[in-house]
């Protein structure tokens, strides 16, 4: 696991877990007062950072940074609020999570097609799409199908250690990735729904802190 620290000498610290193939310059239009500390990359799930100057902690997960915060959230100290984002602690089900149709669609990423995915289940506009584009994700192609691999194999480790609970969830109304159905019968009152948005939500807000607030 890697992770990107931004220090805005705050006592408050957002720890936000990306999805899977992310960085931290995906989601630099967020600009918080709270420190943040940005993780991705889950080849592995060595988490190594001192928390002890931050008195209220929150988690934010990302699509499969829901089912890593789901195994790892119980060793962070002060957490006051989780939040689920386009996701669901149960990752490779068929039905709550990825879907193997959609699992072979990763898996066949290429650099001759990622635009294509990108622009059919990621944004929403082309104004968004744009956006994303200037806003990529720095990481290589063959970063990502590693680290798919090893989640795969984290989930059949760690499934029966998952903690499902959150206090609020968030999902787009046009994800293609996660069946908004069901999510809410999953996640029930707790669930709310941003509107003309597909999979990568982060255009709707301009912060982390507008997700805690939601």
């Amino acid at each position: 696991m890697q992770y990107f620290y931004q220090n805005n000498k705050s006592k408050e610290l957002i720890i936000f877990f990306s999805g899977w193939g992310c960085d931290y310059n995906q989601f630099g239009n967020l600009h918080d007062c709270k420190d943040v500390l940005i993780l991705y990359d889950y080849q592995d799930l060595e988490l190594e950072f001192d928390f002890c100057k931050h008195k209220n902690i929150y988690i934010i997960a990302y699509s499969a940074g829901v089912f890593v915060s789901s195994v790892l959230g119980g060793q962070i100290p002060n957490v006051r609020k989780k939040i689920a984002v386009c996701g669901n602690p149960y990752l490779f089900d068929e039905k709550l999570g990825i879907s193997q149709k959609n699992i072979q669609v990763f898996k066949n990423i290429t650099l001759d097609n990622y635009l294509d995915f990108r622009r059919k289940y990621m944004v929403f506009t082309d104004e968004e799409y744009e956006r994303y584009n200037k806003l990529e994700s720095l990481r290589t192609i063959e970063s990502c199908e590693k680290e798919l691999e090893a989640l795969q194999k984290m989930y059949a480790e760690y499934k029966d250690k998952i903690n499902p609970k959150f206090d609020k969830a968030i999902m787009a109304e046009n994800d293609l990735i996660f069946n908004i159905a069901f999510q809410k019968d999953f996640y029930k009152n707790k669930l709310q729904i941003i509107a003309n948005a597909k999979h990568h939500i982060f255009f709707h807000f301009n912060s982390f802190e507008e997700m805690l607030d939601i």
